[in-house]
């Protein structure tokens, strides 16, 4: 079918950018881009509730952004998602459509409700675990007082996008291990999990010729971004940081979203048929026609609210009240 038109008409705003070094160095050519990424002429979000609080974590408190009715009228029955914007490590925020947009598609959607996590960023001395601490806490936070949040503990699951995917992954399975405990379901977009990206086929290689230079994701530029997170080598670094190199045995059930046009699909793919080794239950889907942070565009682009959808309905569909303890070895 091709790039989405609603995709391919906007790739004029980004003419004359090069590299994300020249648009973050000129504001205007920043604006251009996050007009792109962003869609701001779309229809607004759902409404739905939402405030701001925060979470104790190891490195201060964590802000985090409740979306959904958390009264809940004495039903503390809700299915709960934790969800982690994605940039590269080195940007987002709660106020991005990857954040806010997919937390209210799916507090509506769902039923439930969604806590937007903004863990800090790996700039300046900030490297790995920082962040991954950070969503690790904001987690347990959720857990611990799902009650008084209006959902069950049993129906929470954990997910993010781009860099927020590994980091979620990363969280179940330091949770996994630390506390013996495991979400309802591992929701993963267009994900990171290997220290080098793994080579594209060649079907995949053919769509991204298609794909405007400063959209690639090249091997040498995940290399640098995973390098930056970790604060050396990503090759050096261990499976929660990357989490393609951890033992993936016993994860809850995993749906896994990659874009077509992506060339972190690469990574996805080959985690998506890691998962499949190791005997855990998972669903992959890509999304026709879009590239990398299509989750930033509105649900109103077809594949778009297809994925949310699956998401919704995999957050919905957790069972009720049913534990997840895995041995720790």
């Amino acid at each position: 079918m091709g790039i989405h038109e609603a995709v391919a008409s906007r790739f004029h705003l980004l003419d004359g950018i090069a590299s994300f070094e020249q648009l973050m160095g000129d504001p205007a050519l920043e604006e251009r881009f996050h007009a792109f990424m962003q869609h701001r002429d779309a229809a607004p979000a759902p409404d739905t509730t939402t405030y701001d609080t925060t979470a104790p974590g190891p490195h201060g408190p964590v802000p985090v952004r409740v979306y959904g009715d958390t009264s809940a009228g004495g039903n503390t029955g809700r299915p709960c998602l934790v969800w982690h914007h994605g940039g590269a490590f080195v940007m987002g925020d709660l106020d991005m459509p990857e954040a806010d947009r997919v937390a209210r598609e799916i507090a509506v959607r769902a039923d439930a409700v969604v806590v937007s996590v903004d863990y800090r960023l790996a700039i300046g001395p900030v490297t790995y675990p920082v962040p991954l601490d950070d969503c690790v806490a904001a987690v347990r936070w959720v857990r611990e007082r799902a009650g008084s949040l209006g959902v069950d503990a049993g129906r929470i699951s954990v997910g993010g996008a781009s860099a927020g995917a590994n980091l979620a992954t990363a969280a179940t399975l330091r949770l996994r291990y630390e506390d013996a405990w495991l979400p309802a379901a591992l929701l993963a977009a267009y994900g990171v999990f290997h220290p080098e990206l793994p080579p594209a086929g060649r079907a995949l290689a053919a769509r991204m010729d298609e794909v405007p230079g400063l959209l690639r994701f090249r091997p040498a530029a995940v290399a640098g971004f995973n390098a930056n997170y970790v604060g050396g080598p990503a090759t050096a670094c261990d499976g929660y940081a990357m989490p393609a190199l951890a033992d993936l045995a016993g994860l809850c059930p995993v749906l896994l979203a990659n874009a077509e046009y992506d060339d972190l699909r690469s990574s996805g793919e080959s985690f998506a048929a890691a998962l499949g080794t190791a005997g855990v239950d998972v669903q992959q889907v890509v999304a026709r026609g879009v590239l990398h942070g299509f989750l930033n565009l509105p649900a109103e682009v077809d594949p778009v609210g297809r994925v949310l959808d699956l998401m919704a309905a995999a957050v919905a569909a957790t069972p009720a009240s049913i534990p997840h303890p895995v041995p720790v070895s």
